[in-house]
């Protein structure tokens, strides 16, 4: 059974509950759905559960690059960028529709945190290190050319820059695409399973008790190893094992504004300076550009993150300061996200300072949690995680080596990038005679790559109400083959309207509300709970933040 299929639950649970697992991993993101592909690719029996949708956490809240850490290196972390720099060319090869190539402007202004020489040095370094290849190594720029590069940058203290390659990603997308791989494989997964408790044998972690999120079930998964993937709940889950000592978590915030692009018409992405001596990112994306991000302590409820007005002051301070011409306001914010980073605390650190590193903790009971790292280096944490469990099966079965690096991810069948743009030609070609445009191509493509084919053969043939249409489309695959119950599951984490599209949800919320009543047979009661829950979700994103009492939300 390699779709995920919303009305294929109930087959899932039967299984996950009366068969008995290699491993159980918890936790939906882009940890967690890396360890499952992993361990799946080399043999082991796998189920994974989500306590609320895939990729509702961090793994949708990120700024959403597959890059080198290049601030690493300046904190001497040569080891991990190294590895997430080389990282970045796999998962552009293994998706090459989701990961694309996105050059990166470092403004050097006078008293900026880069000179000249260190950059120079640095980036000659971040190049090696990482391995990118000459057409994409750095270039440096003198300040005509970096103003040529940006005119909205501030000529008054720049002295030139450093143009180099990056990766631009959708994160949710990608794990959702690597969750689908994962099903050919044949890892269970689940949404909306929440882990209440474990499951013990002679004190040894043997599963997990659950509930169902949408049926109040109650489910049992037996398993001989379980991994708590769970990002900001990790501590949580350890807490239930009775386990939570030594080291811990250091929750911090960070924040993205999205404001349209005939506001903030950067021609490239930008890492630039702030106030602060941080450095924050402005990204061009279709429609949008978005900035961000914050990166402040997180004490408040890990549930329900939100942007705070000081966020959003913050982040547009940032900008018009670099940026004088542009002069963005509260006004100009069409949406934002908010998300949390599950770091390893360290004494006497700012939240900017903490590591980015892994780190795998086991207790004496054997549940395997894993916090910290980045989006880049999913693939390798899920290594070191899945080799760990084959050395515990010492002579009970033969070590295999990782092989995602080889493994294509859904939707990415492409040879290259290039064969993506042709790709895009192409959808446009079918699809503007029913009154789309190039942007609904490159969006299609970007979001579900080959599986685009699919999606056109469910897309009416009319040019009558065209977004609501492609709209209805996309939701039909998804409701087959991408386990979407709630319809914010499909405006923020399938299709990412909430963000980089939201004028499109109001639009799209009666009829897409419709379809889910039709295929789920709700009452009114939840009807009108769940449109409720879209137009919450629209106000945190657009309007919370210009409240005057939002700081206190």
């Amino acid at each position: 059974m390699n779709s995920l299929s919303a009305f294929h639950r109930h087959e899932v649970k039967q299984r996950m509950s009366s068969e008995t697992f290699d491993l159980l991993v918890i936790g939906g993101g882009i940890t967690g759905a890396g360890i499952a592909l992993d361990a799946a690719s080399r043999g082991l029996k796998v189920a994974l559960v989500e306590k609320y949708d895939f990729a509702s956490g961090t793994s949708s809240r990120s700024t959403k690059l597959i890059h080198g850490g290049l601030r690493y290196l300046k904190q001497l972390e040569i080891a991990l960028v190294r590895e997430v720099g080389r990282e970045r060319a796999i998962v552009h090869r293994l998706a090459p529709h989701l990961v694309t190539a996105e050059k990166m402007l470092l403004p050097l202004t006078k008293d900026g945190t880069y000179g000249k020489l260190a950059t120079s040095v640095g980036l000659f370094v971040y190049d090696v290190l990482a391995g990118v290849e000459k057409p994409d190594q750095r270039v440096m720029l003198s300040k005509e050319e970096a103003l040529e590069k940006e005119p909205l940058l501030d000529p008054t203290d720049l002295e030139g820059g450093g143009y180099y390659a990056e990766y631009r990603t959708d994160d949710a997308r990608l794990t959702v695409e690597i969750i689908k791989t994962a099903a050919r494989y044949g890892v269970l997964s689940l949404n909306y399973m929440e882990v209440v408790d474990f499951e013990y044998d002679a004190g040894e972690v043997k599963g997990a008790q659950c509930r169902d999120g949408l049926s109040g079930d109650a489910l049992t998964i037996r398993a001989h190893y379980v991994v708590s993937a769970a990002g900001p709940w990790v501590d949580q889950l350890r807490d239930k094992n009775h386990s939570l000592s030594g080291k811990r978590l250091h929750l911090t915030k960070g924040v993205h504004l999205v404001v349209p692009h005939e506001r903030f018409p950067v021609k490239q992405a930008v890492y630039f300076d702030v106030f602060d001596g941080r450095m924050i990112f402005a990204i061009p994306r279709g429609k949008i550009t978005y900035i961000g991000t914050t990166d402040t302590d997180y004490t408040g409820d890990i549930n329900h993150v939100v942007t705070k007005r000081s966020d959003a002051h913050y982040l547009l301070r940032a900008v018009n300061q670099a940026f004088p011409t542009v002069n963005l306001t509260l006004d100009d914010v069409e949406s934002s996200w908010a998300g949390l980073r599950p770091l390893i605390h360290e004494d006497g650190k700012s939240a900017s300072e903490l590591s980015r590193k892994d780190e795998i903790f086991e207790s004496e009971t054997g549940l395997i949690s894993i916090a910290g790292g980045k989006l880049t280096g999913y693939r390798k944490m899920a290594e070191r995680v899945v080799d760990r469990i084959f050395r515990k099966e010492e002579g009970q079965r033969p070590f295999r080596e990782c092989l995602t690096d080889q493994i294509v991810l859904a939707g990415g069948e492409f040879a290259d990038e290039a064969a993506v743009g042709a790709y895009v030609r192409q959808v446009e070609q079918q699809i503007t005679p029913l009154g789309l445009t190039s942007y609904d191509a490159y969006y299609l493509v970007h979001n579900y790559g080959r599986d685009t084919d699919e999606i056109l053969d469910l897309l009416k043939k009319s040019p009558d109400q065209p977004e609501i249409n492609l709209g209805l489309a996309e939701l039909a695959f998804c409701f087959e083959h991408e386990m979407v119950h709630r319809p914010l599951d499909f405006f923020e984490r399938r299709t990412g309207r909430l963000y980089f599209n939201i004028t499109s949800v109001p639009l799209l919320l009666d009829p897409v509300l419709k379809e889910f009543r039709q295929r789920f047979g709700w009452d009114d009661v939840t009807y009108i709970a769940q449109r409720e829950a879209v137009k919450t979700a629209l106000y945190e994103a657009s309007q919370i933040f210009k409240e005057e009492s939002a700081d206190h939300y």
